[in-house]
């Protein structure tokens, strides 16, 4: 299978402007200025000023235990001068994603010095610095929290909402990114101990919870960690003059949904780019197993030869597949299509590292030799996949715990397996049992699954996705009529309803169009 060179190579064939020095950001290279370098390093290497690579400074400190290491450089920070050069290797060995070591507690721990920053999107600086204030108004400790949805990042176009003001008095920054369209922003709190955290923030910030917090935060923590997904929302509060929800999930929680998904509720949202606020080491290795298991997933799902927009679809696509919204007309139809129309950047920073280590696939298209195609969001790359079912059959082998076990049953009612034959062959794919060192290779009977036929191969693996979503959507959302109170889950229900609308609008209007269009022809 052919594969283009990567962008170094085509640099060094194509020399231009001594002015621009090419620098290294993870898998990447990126152009970058001289002038401007300078001065990134010159504030880099400003001492305790500067800004911390695991997006906080030293306002944070106060809940960051002593024994953590800060992480190495992300896309925001570029390492200064007079940092020593890592004994670590910059990439990762090939199988990182088959035992990934979850009891990790550094980022000096990590496979690689550049492991994971494929993860860490690009935003506008002012308006990092805003999400990052507004963490800094909770006295408990967040170790790992991340901003999300089209409050963040734009999904559509719609100026439906600027008509009524959402924030109370943010920062202008925040309306000026927003474009005036009040979107409220969405952050997860990852947290090392549940009961503790709620009865902090209790103490500080009872006005937001619902009457549920009146019953203590040994309660609060009991509803979080039994029902639905284990995270524990608090919707419409405000902080810093900016109208937020903010789920909170222990760290154990969040690590186990993105290696083994489990529920797929939390991997299914770092699936699509976010903007990671604090870092933690343990969730930087647990999500690069998700965005592999993601595009594995995909491949499943996709034929010989695609485009980057039906990968980025299909992987944007998982989480809703399941998702009860989607069901009730809760939800805009297009809302899969918006996220990567509008991300597509994003997304090719997020997966390209991880498709270019992969076997299976490659791009086979021309432009991606050029430095400009990364962040060009008109371009559309071509990319092709090896049907071998061998490499198909390692794929199945490889894909999270709790989701292959579901597949694996899928299929043994599908090829009528008798029980006993089916007992030893899970034993035999057990990766619990810490006396045996292999790696995961598919044997005969995940290359008979691969070997499906493409419809049936697709129908099977999107009803396990389902099957693994449903439930704990289901029962989050119920959850929420409880920790939300009926009013604000009334009122969330209503902005989703309007969606629906909106996007059902917005659908008629282009069918209209295009059917004026072809009669005009």
């Amino acid at each position: 299978m052919q594969r283009f060179a990567p962008l170094s190579h085509y640099l060094a064939l194509h020399p231009i402007n001594q002015s621009l020095l090419l620098v290294r950001v993870g898998w990447q290279y990126r152009i970058q200025s001289a002038v401007h370098r300078r001065q990134r390093l010159a504030s880099t290497s400003s001492g305790s000023n500067s800004e911390r690579s695991d997006g906080s400074n030293s306002s944070d400190r106060s809940t960051t235990p002593s024994n953590v290491s800060s992480p190495p450089s992300t896309r925001d920070s570029y390492p200064g001068p007079s940092q020593k050069p890592s004994t670590r290797p910059s990439s990762p060995p090939l199988d990182w994603d088959e035992n990934p070591d979850l009891t990790i507690s550094a980022f000096s721990e990590l496979p690689s010095s550049n492991f994971g920053v494929n993860q860490h999107m690009l935003i506008n600086n002012e308006f990092k610095e805003a999400l990052r204030q507004i963490l800094w108004q909770f006295r408990a400790p967040i170790r790992y929290a991340f901003a999300y949805g089209s409050g963040v990042f734009p999904q559509t176009g719609s100026s439906s909402s600027a008509s009524s003001p959402l924030h109370p008095n943010p920062s202008p920054v925040i309306s000026t990114v927003q474009k005036g369209k009040n979107k409220m922003i969405d952050f997860i709190f990852g947290v090392s101990y549940t009961q503790h955290w709620h009865s902090l923030n209790l103490q500080q910030h009872r006005d937001h919870y619902s009457a549920v917090g009146s019953l203590g935060s040994s309660f609060v923590s009991r509803i979080q960690d039994k029902w639905g997904a284990g995270v524990y929302f608090n919707p419409y509060v405000t902080v810093n003059g900016t109208l937020i929800k903010y789920g909170v999930v222990n760290l154990d929680t969040i690590c186990r949904d993105l290696s083994e998904w489990d529920t797929l509720y939390l991997a299914g949202r770092l699936q699509k780019p976010v903007k990671i606020l604090r870092d933690d080491p343990r969730v930087r290795l647990a999500n690069q197993v998700n965005l592999i298991s993601a595009v594995r997933t995909a491949l499943l799902l996709l034929p010989p030869s695609f485009t980057e927009q039906d990968l980025y679809a299909t992987i944007a696509g998982i989480s809703y597949l399941g998702d009860p919204r989607m069901s009730i007309s809760a939800e805009n139809p297009d809302k899969v299509i918006n996220i990567v129309r509008h991300q597509l950047p994003n997304f090719r920073h997020l997966y390209a590292p991880l498709i270019e280590n992969l076997p299976n696939v490659s791009f086979q298209d021309p432009r991606c030799n050029s430095p400009q195609w990364i962040d060009d969001p008109t371009a559309n790359a071509v990319l092709a996949q090896d049907m071998d079912p061998v490499k198909r059959g390692n794929m199945v082998r490889r894909l999270p715990k709790s989701f292959r076990e579901k597949l694996y049953f899928q299929y043994q009612s599908k090829f009528q397996i008798p029980q006993l034959e089916f007992d030893r062959m899970l034993e035999n794919s057990n990766d619990a049992d810490p006396t045996r060192v292999r790696r995961k290779q598919g044997g005969e009977f995940e290359q008979r699954v691969a070997r499906d036929e493409h419809k049936a191969l697709n129908k099977e693996v999107k009803a396990v996705i389902k099957r693994t979503i449903t439930w704990p959507s289901a029962s989050q959302s119920v959850k929420g009529l409880v920790t939300s109170g009926v009013g604000n889950s009334w009122r969330y229900l209503k902005e989703k309803f309007e969606k629906n609308r909106e996007g059902n609008s917005k659908k008629g209007k282009d069918s209209e169009k295009i059917d004026d269009r072809h009669q005009k022809e």
